[in-house]
């Protein structure tokens, strides 16, 4: 009689932990979908957005392409996160099998894509954006997204260049603007009547240093924008730690399932 009770009182514990794992199993499997979503959400939004945002990304192939691995991250995070909770509720063995194979090369996919970003961020930023610049800024065509973005970027940081002024030596700029040394939007400006205006904008456009904005674009932006990187690095630690216990947690139930 007590080993009876004793074996019956192990069965009830063992199905409380399946059904536990099973809980929490859909719990992340859901945060899962729910980031999927959200990727595809933000993918959409840049394609289709009104305002010219989606002209910026179609004129930059980095960009572009960027774009799309966003939808076809989103959309894998999507499935899986389908794929896990369908799994978990209907305690199937074989969609917690082709879920847990499928998020474990994720995982390594994204482990070693953001090693290697890493590694490499700041070499390879700054030597694309910089030939990208010598080879497509004009100066003052508006008409070119490329142009206007750039002119966007380097008055609203006050900033000139990728690196420096430096960067516009030997460029297609100089090559249309044999004149100047730098285009217009590197020129300092100051407040006049309540607007913001070039301050000796004839000795900035020669070269005059005490005139013009020194500072590289690359070293203002990150600079602005530092909080919101360690929020992204932090973030993705939080994915890959969400997705490493959901493969333990499918593990566990696919081998509790009879």
């Amino acid at each position: 009689m007590g080993q009876g009770e004793a074996s019956a009182r192990g069965t009830t514990m063992e199905g409380d932990c399946l059904s536990c794992v099973k809980y929490l199993m859909f719990v992340f499997n859901f945060l899962i979908f729910l980031g999927g979503s959200f990727l595809l959400g933000v993918g959409v939004w840049v394609l289709v957005d009104p305002t010219g945002f989606r002209e910026i990304v179609a004129a930059n192939p980095l960009l572009f392409t960027g774009v799309y691995i966003i939808l076809g991250m989103g959309g894998m995070l999507f499935l899986l996160g389908f794929l896990g909770c369908c799994g978990a509720i209907r305690e199937n063995k074989c969609l917690l099998l082709f879920f847990f194979m499928l998020i474990l090369l994720i995982f390594l996919a994204e482990l070693a894509a953001a090693i290697l970003a890493f590694i490499f961020r700041e070499h390879l930023t700054r030597e694309y954006f910089t030939k990208e610049l010598k080879r497509h800024y004009q100066g003052y065509n508006n008409t070119d997204v490329f142009t206007s973005t750039w002119n966007a970027i380097m008055t609203t940081f006050d900033c000139c260049g990728v690196n420096s002024p430096e960067d516009f030596k030997d460029s297609l700029f100089r090559l249309l603007n044999q004149n100047q040394v730098v285009p217009e939007a590197c020129c300092q400006r100051a407040s006049q009547a309540g607007e913001l205006a070039y301050d000796r904008k004839e000795q900035c456009l020669s070269g005059t240093l005490m005139f013009r904005n020194n500072k590289g674009c690359y070293s203002a932006v990150v600079d602005y924008f530092e909080l919101y990187i360690y929020v992204a690095g932090a973030l993705a630690i939080v994915v890959l730690t969400i997705e490493l216990f959901a493969m333990v947690f499918a593990m566990c139930l696919f081998r509790g399932i009879q």
